[in-house]
């Protein structure tokens, strides 16, 4: 791992400023909500569109970089993320009804987003041949994605501060940092371009037959990853709105007590992504007392609760899924063949992309509603999500 270090964090850094580029706005939703005269719901919708574009455009560029490249297609999905930022933030700044130009922006900012992060993971990949140096690898990616998290909520909050539109400014600034990183360090491997190339027709055969395979613990993975990305994205967006309605936290402070359960979730990424190797056995281990973890939090949390209790429960929760998210990387991309992984991968990632887009809505709407149901919701989720890991797991056969 040490003569990859340097490409490794060049790495990192894409899943640290894409987060950082999307997840900073969650805090400032409120405010815009003000600021522009929208509804929460509408609000979401900032958020969703991003995600909602880019679920079906992840397995193409996972496709495209199976084909072309890694770097190929990293690099001009920064700039196209970039042109999106760069397109929300005039809107933001210029314009005295941006609310529908914003969307716009964010569209386009979703379409690059969709080659930038995906494709990371395969390409980690790529970079070891050891199993366990691979793991290690997608446990620090895995970690600067929930590190971002961290950040975002006190960086976004940080920037409203000055200007309400800031953080949209600071997208294109996110992702141009990101494509120097890149270009700068990440050495693309000589065997790279160098293997004899499938046709389509013969590419989506092997995919047929890696799924008949392989569907149930496929297919376990995938809901996986996208339920944690939903009750992740949709604790987040409600602890955002009752931070300021019930509790009256603005600005810094605000930020601060988001990044609490974020914090806690990174810690439990690293930790889990450095200690379960290759071991299949603790990698299912780890996704079971993750998917435990969260339940029971979800299960405890009243709406009435103090926000010393939504702290502790859902930096419980926070645990539970920063304990199972590099796990599920590593069964994915350790199962799959080097030929096919990056579609994989960015199948799965189309699927973590399904649950941020569904979060916030879908809360908007239970909170619109009065449900004192919200977090049972979440709960039954992750139950679902252990039963399936539990039973459809088979360590040692993926």
């Amino acid at each position: 791992m040490k003569g990859k270090r340097w490409d490794l964090l060049a790495l990192a850094s894409i899943p640290l400023l894409m987060t950082l580029g999307n997840s900073m706005l969650i805090p400032v939703l409120p405010l815009m909500e003000r600021e522009i005269n929208i509804s929460s719901f509408q609000s979401s919708f900032i958020i969703t569109i991003y995600s909602v574009i880019a679920i079906p455009l992840i397995p193409i560029s996972g496709y495209l970089s199976d084909r072309l490249g890694r770097k190929k297609v990293i690099i001009p999905s920064l700039i196209i993320v970039a042109i999106g930022g760069a397109i929300s933030a005039v809107a933001a700044w210029k314009l005295k009804d941006p609310f529908l130009v914003i969307l716009i922006g964010r569209f386009i900012q979703g379409m690059g987003a969709s080659g930038a992060f995906p494709v990371v993971l395969p390409a980690v990949g790529d970079m070891f041949k050891d199993e366990e140096e691979v793991s290690k690898g997608l446990g620090i990616i895995e970690t600067a994605n929930t590190f971002g998290k961290v950040l975002s909520p006190i960086l976004g909050a940080l920037l409203a501060v000055v200007l309400w539109y800031l953080p949209f400014i600071a997208i294109p600034l996110l992702s141009l940092i990101a494509i120097i990183l890149v270009l700068w360090l990440v050495k693309v491997p000589p065997e790279e371009g160098e293997e004899e190339k499938k046709t389509l027709k013969e590419f989506l055969h092997l995919l047929k037959d890696l799924f008949q395979k392989n569907s149930h613990w496929l297919t376990t993975i995938f809901l996986t990853g996208g339920i944690f990305m939903f009750v992740l994205f949709g604790f987040l967006f409600h602890f955002a709105n009752i931070l300021e309605d019930d509790f009256e936290r603005y600005g810094m402070a605000k930020g601060l007590l988001l990044a609490v359960p974020l914090l806690f979730l990174c810690i439990a990424s690293y930790l889990s992504g450095w200690k379960v190797g290759r071991e299949q056995r603790r990698m299912k281990a780890m996704i079971i007392i993750g998917n435990a973890l969260a339940v029971a939090a979800f299960f405890i949390i009243r709406l009435d609760n103090s926000l010393v209790q939504y702290l502790l429960w859902l930096t419980l929760a926070g645990i539970g899924i920063g304990l199972a998210l590099p796990c599920l990387d590593a069964f994915i991309t350790e199962g799959v063949p080097k030929e096919e992984r990056g579609t994989i991968t960015a199948l799965y990632s189309s699927m973590r992309f399904v649950g941020v887009a569904a979060g916030p809505p879908v809360v908007a709407l239970l909170m619109r509603s009065d449900t004192p149901f919200l977090y049972t919701v979440f709960a039954c989720c992750c139950l679902i999500s252990l039963a399936m890991n539990w039973w459809l797991i088979k360590p040692d056969s993926c």
